[in-house]
C-alpha cells in the first residue's frame, strides 16, 4: 500500500457555485451539495473500503469544512489550512459570467483574453501567480503535517475548491484535472506522486 491523497471538491452551494464565481465568499452547502458529499464518501468506501484517514485537510470556508466532515465523519479532526482558500475573484465575486459581462465589460474582455496567464489579476482581487504560490505553500504545509513515506500505507483527505485542487494535483503530478463539483481525484506516492483517479464523477449521476 502506498501513501494516498484523496482530493474532493466541495459540492453545490446555496449560492449556486456551479454557475457563480464564489471565491472568498463563504457560502454554505445546499442540500444537493450535501448529497454530493455523501455520494463522494460512498464512492470512496466502494473503491477503497472504509478508510481511516491519517489526516483530514480542508479550506477554512464552510462549504469545504462541512464537506470534509460529511466524508470523514463528525468525529474527524480537521486540519484547516488558510492557504487552501479559493482564489479571490475581486469584482467578480458572486457573479455569473453573464453578469460579469454586463456589469464589467472591459474587465470581462481582459479576463477572457488573459485568464490563464500567470500574471493575470482579478480586478480588485488576486493574481493567478499569487494564488498558485499560496496553494503550493499550502501543499508543503500539508505534507509536513502528514509526513507520507513511500512504502508505508497512509491515506489523507483534502476537501477544497476547484482552483486549489487543480493547482495541488498539477504541482504534485504535472496533470491538471477539470475538477467538477463533488468530483474525486486520487494521487499516490510511488517514488513520485502519480494520479490514480482523475475527475471521477460517476457517483454524482442521478443526484
Amino acid at each position: 500500500m502506498r501513501p494516498r491523497l484523496i482530493l474532493v471538491r466541495h459540492g453545490e452551494t446555496e449560492g449556486q457555485s456551479s454557475i457563480r464565481y464564489h471565491g472568498r465568499t463563504d457560502v454554505a452547502l445546499s442540500e444537493l451539495g450535501r448529497s454530493q458529499m455523501r455520494a463522494a464518501r460512498d464512492a470512496i468506501h466502494a473503491h477503497h473500503g472504509r478508510l481511516e484517514f491519517a489526516h483530514v485537510f480542508a479550506s477554512p470556508l464552510v462549504r469545504a469544512s462541512e464537506g470534509a466532515r460529511l466524508i470523514a465523519g463528525d468525529s474527524a479532526e480537521l486540519s484547516i489550512l488558510e492557504d487552501f482558500v479559493e482564489v479571490h475573484f475581486g469584482l467578480f465575486e458572486g457573479l455569473t459570467a453573464e453578469e460579469i459581462r454586463e456589469r464589467h465589460p472591459d474587465h470581462y474582455a481582459q479576463w477572457n483574453a488573459d485568464r490563464l496567464a500567470p500574471n493575470y489579476t482579478y480586478p480588485g482581487g488576486e493574481s493567478r501567480a499569487a494564488f498558485m504560490e499560496r496553494v503550493v505553500g499550502g501543499v508543503a504545509k500539508m505534507l509536513q503535517l502528514w509526513h507520507p513515506e513511500a512504502g508505508k500505507a497512509s491515506t489523507a483527505l483534502l476537501v477544497a475548491h476547484r482552483g486549489v485542487i487543480r493547482t495541488t494535483v498539477h504541482h504534485l503530478t504535472g496533470h491538471q484535472p477539470n475538477v467538477e463539483l463533488g468530483s474525486i481525484q486520487i494521487v499516490e506516492l510511488d517514488g513520485i506522486w502519480k494520479p490514480t483517479m482523475l475527475d471521477h464523477v460517476i457517483h454524482l449521476k442521478g443526484l
